[in-house]
């Protein structure tokens, strides 16, 4: 594999299909504890649909924890 002007390289076709990487995928590139550099695909948020435990949904869980906060700053100012 070579790189372009631009440093990019391209990941043989082999290895995206093997590993599902589509075009528009995202990756990371990081270097390993043995200074190998390695290509990691990055689950996609389509992939973790339905992964949540709870049937709550998002924008109740979200008023819950701003009204967890908003308690937690009144009682803050009250102590100071």
């Amino acid at each position: 594999m070579s790189l372009s002007q631009k440093g990019q390289a391209t990941i043989p076709k082999e290895l995206r299909e093997k590993h599902g990487i589509e075009p528009g995928s995202r990756v990371r590139i990081h270097e390993n504890e043995q200074g190998e550099i390695v290509v990691e695909p990055l689950p996609s948020l389509q992939d973790f649909r339905g992964a949540a435990t709870t049937a709550t949904r998002g924008t109740a869980i979200l008023r819950e924890e701003r009204a967890v906060d908003e308690e937690r700053s009144q009682r803050l100012e009250r102590d100071d």
